[in-house]
């Protein structure tokens, strides 16, 4: 598309060299008002969540848009007793980003990145790092590129039933 905005997220994929399409769409206020822009499924957007481990110390999850993060199975996986999610001012600053437009590619900083398993053999649409803008991957790519540690971290909107 001529009217994609350059972003660094959309730099950082063309760099990876991995095929993806942009969709770019104005904002949305719902995950089902993303997917119908995107012309997805709900479960294929990837949310990218920062996570907070220590002081300095960040991590992206990559979160199918019907989950959740598991927060017991994400603790678990990491080996920690505490995390926490950034408020919308300390994410900007250790990812570049504003909230609602965070993804791993092009961060300012290549924090590790977990993907929930459910990203794995599927195409996903996942944030082109500015409002409305989104790229689709193959899930196995994005994991690839950004070396993702698969595991399962998530649960079902409302909890595991």
């Amino acid at each position: 598309m001529t009217d994609t905005p350059r972003t660094p997220a959309i730099e950082a994929l063309e760099a990876a060299g991995i095929p993806f399409t942009v969709t770019s769409h104005g904002r949305v206020g719902s995950l089902a008002e993303a997917a119908e822009a995107r012309g997805v499924r709900p479960g294929d957007i990837v949310k990218t969540m920062v996570v907070r481990r220590g002081s300095g110390d960040y991590l992206f999850v990559l979160v199918p848009g019907d989950r959740t993060i598991s927060w017991p199975k994400l603790r678990t996986l990491l080996g920690v007793n505490r995390l926490s999610m950034p408020d919308a001012s300390k994410a900007l600053e250790v990812t570049g980003y504003e909230r609602g437009t965070i993804t791993p590619f092009g961060a300012s900083t290549a924090w590790p990145v977990i993907a929930d398993l459910r990203v794995a053999g599927r195409r996903v649409s996942i944030g082109g790092g500015a409002f409305g803008v989104a790229a689709t991957v193959a899930g196995d790519d994005a994991i690839r590129v950004l070396s993702a540690e698969v595991a399962d971290v998530t649960e079902p909107e409302g909890g595991e039933p």
